[in-house]
């Protein structure tokens, strides 16, 4: 009898230590998906400084694309932190790339393009 409660013991014990580093494991998960930014930004003309609407902006090496508003504004939601290129395009203005650093404190990126005309 001792020996089968010693066996139980042991068993719950296992399954207990089991458990807990599954749920560490879910919870480190849950907060590496949960560390991302908002990247947003305005684009306007270099000289007039008028917003542009309809600006094609990527962020480089993912698939996510974006376009400027009616105020010139572009937003990007779920981007985790590092750094990217931005690269925006817009008929009769030349490309531009900037690259920005996506972290916590990240401001509002204001971009300026210069017409090819």
């Amino acid at each position: 009898m001792k020996k089968l409660l010693i066996a139980a013991l042991l068993v719950i014990s296992v399954l207990a230590v089991n458990a807990k580093e599954y749920d560490n494991k879910s919870k480190s998960t849950d907060a590496e998906s949960q560390a991302t930014m908002v990247v947003s930004g305005s684009i306007a003309d270099e000289l007039s400084g008028e917003s542009l609407v309809g600006v094609e902006v990527k962020l480089e090496g993912t698939d996510r694309k974006a376009y400027t508003d009616f105020d010139g504004n572009f937003t990007f939601t779920g981007v985790k932190p590092g750094e990217y290129k931005i690269v925006t395009t817009y008929i009769s203005y030349e490309k531009k790339s900037e690259v920005v650093n996506v972290e916590a404190n990240n401001d509002n990126i204001k971009i300026k393009l210069q017409s090819s005309k």
